[in-house]
Parts: C-alpha cells; structure tokens; sequence
C-alpha cells in the first residue's frame, strides 16, 4: 500500500487533522510529479485503440508510391470540389439529385479504395474485385446526370436500366457500409429492405400493401427520398465541411490552445486534471464530432495525469468518456449536429444552438461537481500552479485561432448568408488567421494534408448516412415511423413518462456503434414521431432523441468512447462503461427535464422563468452528483442519497411544489450533513 492510500485510510478511520494534512501533503506531492513527469500515451498504443473501436481508423497503406499519390490526390479533389459547390460558383451549382449523387459517387471509390474487405485482407495494395467496385462507383453518378432527363420526362418511374444500375448502388452501399462501420447497419437496412416487399405477411399495425423491388428501387434511386434523400444531403452540404473545418482548426494548433486553456483555468484546482479533461475534450468534441477520436486525441494526455493525481483507472477513463461525447452536445457546431437538426426541422440554426446551450451546460455541470466530489472524498489536489500555463500567454500565443469561430457565429446568426456558404468563408478565414503567428502558420503542404484528412475523415460518416437514407426512404414509403410511433404510445398507454422511456431504449439500440449524425437522423425517424403525437413541440422530441442516440457511445454493452478510454487507462472496459453512466447521469436526466420543462429549450420563456428553471436543475444536478457520489461535505448515509435522488427526480416537473419539495431536501441534507460534519470535529483543548 502506498502512502497516500496509508494517509487516507488514517482520514477514514480517525478523522484527524493530522492524517487529513499527511495525506493532502503527499497527494499535493503526487500531483506535482505528475506534471513533471507527464507520461503520455504511446502514439502507437492511440492508434491501436482508434483502429481497434473506431473502424473508419482500418485504412490501407500502399507500397506503390504512385497508388499513395493517386488516393492523396483524389482526396484533395474531394474536398477542392466540395468547397467550390459551397463557395457558390456558377458553374457549379445543379439540381440536388446531381450534387448528391456526385459525393455518394466520390465516397464509395474512397471507400473502397481506403478500406479492405476483412481485417486479413492485404493493406498494401487495392484487390482486383475493389477496382471494380471503384469503377461501378464512378459510372453511377455519370449515368445519374445522363439519364436525370429521363427521370423527369416518366415521372421517376424507373425502366429496366434503371432498377439495375440502382440495385447496384443499393448493394454497393450496403458493402461500403459494412467496411466502413460494422454489419449492423447494412442488416438493419436489409430488414427494412425485406419488411418493404414483404409487408401484407406483418401483423398488426406494422402491416403494409407491399411493394415490388422494381418500385422500391426506383424510390430509393432516382429521386431524393431514399440514398439521395435528406440524410446524405446533410452529408454533402453540411457535415463534409464542418468535418473539413475540424481538420485545419485541428492542423494549426487548436487542440493544443483547448489543452492548455484548460490546464490555464482549471489545472491547478482540487482534481484539476479530470476538469482539465473535461474542458478540453468538450471543447475539441463540439467541433470534429467524433467521440472516439476526441477520446484518442485528448486522453492520451489526461488519463495519465488524472491516474498519477489519485483517480482510479476507470475513472479517470470514464471522465474522459463522458467529456468527449458531451461535445457533441455543445454548441456552437455540436459535431455538426446542430445544422443537420436545423435542416431536420426547417428551422434556423440559432434556434438549435440556443435550445442546445443550456442543457448541455448542465451536463458538463454534473460531470463537474462529480469531478469536484471525488477529488474531495479522496484528498486529490491539481497540479502546481506555479507550473500552470497562464490564460493571459495562452490567450497571447494562440487567443487569434477563436477568430474563425467568432466569425462562423457571426455569419451563421446575423449575417443571414447559408449553413454552407459560411462554412466554406469560415475554413478560409481561419487558414488566413492561422498565417497570424508562426505557432499556428500553416505551409501549402500542411493546408493539403488537412483537406485530404478531411476528406477521409468524411467517408465513414457519409457512407453511414448513404446507407441510412435506405432505413430513412422505407420509413416514408411504408409508414413505418408513425406506426413506430403509434406502438410506443399503446406501450406507454398515454403515458408521457413511459413514452419517454420507452422511446430512450429505442434510441439507445438504434444509436449502438453508429457514428453521431447517422444515429439521430434514424431516431429523429422512427422514435421522434411518437412524442410529437403527444403534444411535444418538435425541437424536444427531437432533441431527446439526439441525446439518447449520443448515450449509446458510453452505455455497456456497444460503449466505444467509453472501451477506447479504457485501452488508454488500463482499466476494465464494462467498469469504465458503467462508470461513465454514472458520471453522465445528470445527462440522461436532462431530457426528461426539457420534455417536462421546455423553457430549459429558451422555448417561450421570459427571463424570469427561463432563470426558475435553469437554477432548479442546476440544483436537480448537485442533488444527482451527491447521490451517485455518496459525498457532500461528508460521506452520505443510504438514507441521505435516496432523498438526493428523490430531490433531482421532483426537480425534473415544472411544478412550483416540485420545485420546493426539491428544494427543501437539498436543505435538509445539508443541515445533515453540517451536523454530521461539525459533530465529528475533534474538540479545542
């Protein structure tokens, strides 16, 4: 046994002075040779963990130099491309159908051509059947524009050519998807295939007329209902862009300004390197929109600070976890999330952003004050200041780099310009900004290389949302979204809490081991109606959905954040996964609270209610973070932690009586606490 775990045990057992003051002393000593010593995680270890949970991390690397150059380039001419359509050129712009058939086209040749059939298949060359693939992915959306005539000219109704070369593109999805993301999804999209042509032989209300391959094909093929419908529209438009912008923020140094930004505000508190995670992995997680990689790039240096503080592996694991899926959850680009939400609904992105802000604030709130519990409970100090960026040199050295982020709010919310023209303006604002300081000044070359990480960090994302369009396009033809939603009502029997509950499994299934964007657009599909139908407005129900389907990444038993900060810390996976719902349990609370109390949406508020119901579930979250905790000013009694929980579950309805009785047991257990505290104190002599 160590002698800070020696120390600590005195607390526990004696409660003295003494002991709490040895154990502080050498816990303030541990503190300072974890930031002397900062041992990283091994570049190799981070890449091994992002190749093993994330599978779009599964690429090929060529011997031929000339096969390298080919798909560098190809790359570079998918995002050259996608900036131009967004810049607004001329020549350019075409009907949807074209534009989205031309990205689906570049996202399966790089798909087939960065991804390998089996994880035994040789990386260092491209299989003959995989050129092939390569070739049918380039003539599709060639035969798209030539035949685009045609389909206006019958009404989209599809001859013969037509349901071939669109069963190909069907089935060459489907292939794409399974290497990109796992089988899941090209299964979940075969049953939905098969529940289309099959339909007479479902029971109840799942029972539809049936419908030939011939009409399902040309449904999902030549018009913008099915793969080049909504879902991978936001592909091309929206998340292809932002996912860009990521890179070159990415490029120039912005991770490193969140890090240090981060250890400059919190590092030095009590348990400072798990705020420092959770600061800067909510901040990087907001824009590249990727839990897993967010958990690779940040955790690699916070986990084993957070471990050589005092934290155990797994939580120092699960705080990471649970920070890098909350950045999604955070405006102002939530992961791209909130523009596709936007486009979802019809409605202005500043609507998003402003429902989004206050429950997500409440979610890092509660990963805090657990952070802060902890750190309590177990005498944990930060790091020394003394050795501690300060915000003033941070701010000096690489401040410039919140220019572009500045400049997106500002045209994204008063300028009135499009999602996708900002965008393009944002990424060459900040390649100009980044020219600012050498720190950040990007060469032609590193420019280059992040347009071509971007174009490969889109593929599986826009593979997913290619192959969703299948499960989105049956949906509308079939019906299948309302009978969902009439079914989970029956369950519920008119229940909103049951509803509610019953719609959170449902997303939660439905989000396992699917990128962010995928996930909520097939909950926003099949789950989201049933809480409309209850009288929800739209922006709840759908960002309930979203919230659940981003839950998936941390819950056992699909919890790929949470197993990848596990291969970083060393500890259990199914222990850091369950200690990750634990951390983000005020998360999985707060939807209920907004579908009970719309104002935390700034929906219809006025100041005065918009503060009631900010501040109660401010309370509702310390009520949540003592329960799971067991911690306050002391340990917490069985009886103690059922009325924290029975307080945060009050707090959820909007009621003024709720709210008092909340209230009044927050009191109530801190007038406990107090005397329990002050009881135990030794007395003066």
């Amino acid at each position: 046994m160590s002698e800070l775990e020696k120390n600590l045990e005195a607390v526990e057992n004696s409660g003295t002075e003494a002991a709490a003051e040895a154990a502080e002393a050498v816990a303030a000593e541990a503190a300072a040779e974890a930031f002397a010593a900062p041992e990283e995680v091994e570049a190799s270890v981070g890449a091994e963990i992002m190749e093993k949970y994330e599978k779009e991390s599964r690429t090929r690397s060529y011997d031929a130099q000339w096969l390298s150059k080919f798909i560098y380039f190809l790359c570079l001419g998918f995002t050259i491309y996608h900036l131009a359509y967004a810049s607004g050129i001329r020549a350019l712009q075409m009907v949807n159908i074209k534009h989205h058939a031309i990205h689906t086209g570049l996202i399966l040749i790089l798909g087939y051509a960065l991804y390998p059939a089996f994880k035994k298949s040789n990386r260092k060359k491209i299989a003959w059947y995989d050129w092939i693939l390569m070739g049918l992915s380039a003539i599709i959306p060639i035969y798209v524009f030539v035949r685009y005539p045609v389909f206006i000219s019958t009404g989209f109704q599809g001859e013969t050519i037509d349901i071939v070369m669109g069963t190909i593109l069907i089935l060459i999805v489907l292939e794409c998807t399974r290497r990109l993301s796992g089988i899941a999804l090209p299964i979940l999209s075969i049953v939905f295939l098969v529940y289309a042509i099959y339909g007479r032989s479902f029971p109840g209300v799942f029972k539809h007329r049936g419908y030939t391959w011939h009409r399902i094909v040309t449904y999902l093929t030549t018009d913008v209902y099915g793969i080049y419908g909504t879902s991978i529209k936001v592909a091309a438009t929206y998340i292809v862009l932002f996912i860009i912008f990521g890179e070159v923020m990415n490029k120039c140094g912005m991770g490193q300004f969140f890090n240090d930004i981060a250890n400059a505000l919190a590092g030095h508190t009590k348990g400072g390197p798990a705020k420092v995670a959770v600061l800067a992995s909510g901040f990087l997680g907001s824009i590249n929109g990727s839990a897993v990689a967010n958990v690779v790039t940040t955790g690699t240096f916070t986990i084993p600070l957070m471990k050589k503080t005092g934290y155990t592996k797994e939580f120092a694991g699960a705080v990471e976890a649970t920070a890098s899926v909350g950045g999604q959850l955070l405006p102002p680009i939530m992961g791209a999330a909130a523009f596709v939400m936007a486009e979802t609904l019809g409605v202005k992105y500043a609507v998003i952003i402003r429902a989004a802000v206050i429950p997500a604030l409440i979610y890092y709130l509660g990963i805090i004050i657990q952070v802060q519990m902890r750190a309590t409970k177990d005498h944990l100090h930060g790091l020394p200041k003394d050795q501690m960026p300060k915000v003033g040199n941070v701010m000096k050295e690489r401040g410039h780099l919140l220019i572009p982020i500045v400049f997106l709010l500002y045209m994204l919310i008063f300028s009135g310009k499009t999602v996708i023209f900002s965008a393009f303006w944002t990424i060459v604002v900040t390649i100009v900004v980044a020219e600012l300081r050498p720190v950040s000044r990007m060469s032609i070359k590193d420019i280059s290389d992040a347009f071509v990480a971007g174009a490969k960090s889109t593929v599986s994302v826009a593979m997913a949302c290619a192959c969703v369009g299948i499960i989105v396009g049956i949906c509308g033809m079939t019906g299948f979204a309302l009978n969902v939603a009439h079914t989970i009502i029956s369950i519920g029997e008119s229940s909103l809490m049951l509803t509610l509950l019953f719609t959170m499994v449902t997303c939660m299934i439905l989000g396992m081991g699917l990128p962010s964007i995928p996930s909520y657009l097939i909950t926003a599909t099949i789950a989201a109606p049933a809480l409309v139908e209850l009288g929800q407005p739209e922006i709840a129900a759908h960002m309930f959905c979203f919230y659940f389907a981003m839950f998936a990444n941390l819950t056992p038993p699909v919890a790929l954040a949470s197993f990848a900060a596990a291969g970083l810390s060393g500890g259990s996976p199914m222990k850091t996964g369950w200690q990750s719902v634990k951390l983000a349990l005020a998360g999985f609370i707060v939807p209920f609270m907004f579908v009970y109390n719309p104002q935390l949406l700034l929906e219809n508020v006025n100041l005065f209610s918009g503060l009631q119901v900010t501040v109660t579930a401010c309370i509702g979250v310390v009520l949540i973070a003592a329960m799971v905790e067991g911690y306050l000013y002391g340990k917490m009694n069985i009886v103690l932690r059922i009325l924290a929980g029975a307080g945060a579950l009050l707090l959820i309805d909007s009621g003024l009586m709720t709210d008092l009785i909340g209230i009044a047991a927050l009191v109530v257990i801190i007038a406990a606490q107090r005397f329990i505290f002050n009881r135990h104190q030794p007395q003066a002599a």
